[in-house]
């Protein structure tokens, strides 16, 4: 297996070389590089690797930069040492992740994900690799412009209880409990803003976290969800989303 590290610490690189090549025989180190200028001249004169660790902050940029670029796929570990909530944007998305200073129980699991899946789990699908880009940096919608007659009113997400559609129309319901027509579709919303404050439940809603006031077992291994401000639309969550929205009310 062709590896390579994208590491701007000489020391991690080195620590990270030495424990991969004691774990596995049967891996070769095809490059250490150091910034991201060295990575795209690497890329432009080789193939694609079997898989790659990236440090996420370089010193000239950050490897979404390089992931962006590329117009090439491959399986992809991020190595960081970004705080909790960070990490949070890993766990939602697709792609893997090593805390530094990596532990080598957690490489191990690392290979092992990559090694059962072919490297499936860790391919960098690109929405996967710019929303987690989006959820570390925060780059998502901050407000909606809603036209009221003749005037316009801003309202920020941190006010918004959830977004419904309903009679071919999208609404924004405010968690004081006054909803607006929007002209964005619920695709469009879902995403321009963040997965871990908000959640599909169903083709017609877009729940906010601030909005579930109870969840309760409902039949056919269902969800129903209680909300704030209250509503006649039912909110349920089908029993083959049930597992993704437990995991998302406990990231």
């Amino acid at each position: 297996m062709k590896v390579i590290i994208i590491e701007d610490e000489l020391r991690s690189a080195e620590r990270l070389r030495k424990m991969l090549l004691q774990m596995d025989s049967e891996i070769e180190i095809d490059a250490i590089l150091d910034s991201l200028l060295s990575a795209r001249e690497w890329f432009r004169d080789n193939s694609p690797p079997d898989l790659a660790f990236l440090d996420i902050q370089l010193g000239d940029g950050t490897s979404f930069e390089l992931l962006q670029e590329l117009n090439v796929a491959f399986p992809v570990i991020f190595t960081t040492a970004f705080d909790q909530y960070a990490i949070k944007a890993f766990k939602y998305q697709s792609v893997d992740y090593l805390l530094k200073p990596i532990e080598e129980t957690e490489l191990h699991r690392a290979l092992e994900k990559h090694n059962n899946a072919n490297g499936l789990t860790t391919k960098p699908v690109q929405n996967d690799v710019t929303t987690t880009h989006r959820l570390i940096t925060g780059d998502f919608k901050k407000r909606f412009l809603i036209k009221i007659g003749d005037q316009y009113k801003p309202v920020t997400i941190d006010e918004v209880g959830y977004f419904y559609s309903q009679d071919n129309q999208t609404y924004l319901m405010t968690l004081p409990g006054k909803y607006y027509p929007i002209d964005q579709s619920l695709e469009q919303i879902e995403n321009s803003i963040n997965p871990l404050e908000f959640f599909r439940v169903s083709r017609k809603m877009l729940l906010g976290l601030n909005a579930i006031a109870e969840v309760h077992t409902y039949f056919n291994s269902r969800l129903l969800i209680k909300l704030q401000p209250s509503t006649d639309l039912e909110c349920i969550v089908s029993r083959e989303r049930v597992s993704d929205f437990k995991s998302w009310m406990d990231l």
